[in-house]
């Protein structure tokens, strides 16, 4: 399978035909102890292929720290899986090469996206990160979000 991870930088804006597919998108939330992710996957029909099968999404990403410590993202751990079943997992140091550090209270967003060639499929995963003063490590649960094209039904309410 060549499913692929892409990267965009922070500050890198999509062309989207119908910039309102970012409210219309589900959302899904998952907590680790004190810190919240959520993710928001859209359907890019402008990055897609179907003749060819190729189908991309990205999706947006809010990590909220609600803890009373920092803690810094380390790295992350995906397992992607398109719609015939077929897993690739993925690692990567930190966030798009970045080691973000998430004060008390605060959050951290970004945007990724993914490649399937079949028109669904699912992610889930894990962020690596560490408590700066205690230098603790643990996982944060990313979400299990659906990839939801036009050309499937969604696969995870």
């Amino acid at each position: 399978m060549s499913d692929q991870i892409m990267e965009f930088a922070e500050g890198d804006e999509l062309e989207m035909a119908d910039p309102s597919s970012l409210i219309r998108s589900p959302s899904y939330t998952a907590r680790t102890g004190d810190i919240t992710v959520t993710v928001r996957p859209i359907w890019i029909e402008e990055l897609s292929d179907v003749k060819d099968q190729i189908f991309t999404w990205v999706y947006h990403i809010i990590i909220e720290n609600g803890g009373e410590e920092a803690m810094q993202l380390t790295g992350r751990t995906w397992s992607i899986f398109d719609g015939a079943g077929n897993e690739v997992s993925a690692y990567s140091d930190g966030i798009g090469g970045e080691l973000p550090v998430i004060a008390p209270h605060a959050h951290f967003e970004y945007t990724s996206g993914a490649e399937l060639r079949t028109p669904s499929g699912f992610m889930s995963g894990a962020y690596h990160a560490r408590l700066v003063e205690e230098d603790h490590y643990f996982d944060v649960t990313i979400p299990m979000f659906s990839l939801d094209s036009p050309h499937q039904n969604r696969l995870i309410q």
